[in-house]
């Protein structure tokens, strides 16, 4: 009985665990709901976990509500995109999608507004 109290501890811990799989997104710039002058600005999206970087993608939808995939570049942290345009007035949103590095895809929208500079 004694060896069997022992060993259900150690039998648990080898049980699959639920793990946290998704990526969530934890910050943005531009924030969410955010104004910002108009011009160039910079995106820059930090996740809980690790993404595969070159299998994301970033679309922003324009006022005229078209859309452009915005190019991703190299980031040094392995749970951050980062891209950029130049924008005119008008309300935009940008869509993320990731794929974490345990396979799940998640998606997500930053809306924000750009003003007159």
């Amino acid at each position: 009985m004694r060896l069997l109290l022992t060993l259900l501890p150690l039998i648990a811990l080898l049980l699959p665990q639920p793990a946290d799989a998704h990526a969530i997104l934890v910050g943005s710039s531009p924030a969410l709901g955010a104004t910002l002058p108009a011009g160039h600005l910079d995106f820059h999206l930090r996740y809980n976990s690790r993404i595969d970087q070159g299998r994301s993608r970033l679309t922003l939808t324009a006022p005229d509500h078209s859309q452009a995939i915005l190019p991703i570049t190299t980031a040094d942290a392995p749970d951050v995109l980062n891209s950029s345009a130049n924008l005119s007035p008008g309300a935009y949103v940008l869509r993320w999608q990731v794929l974490a590095v345990d396979g799940h895809i998640t998606r997500g929208d930053v809306p924000f507004t750009v003003t007159m500079p």
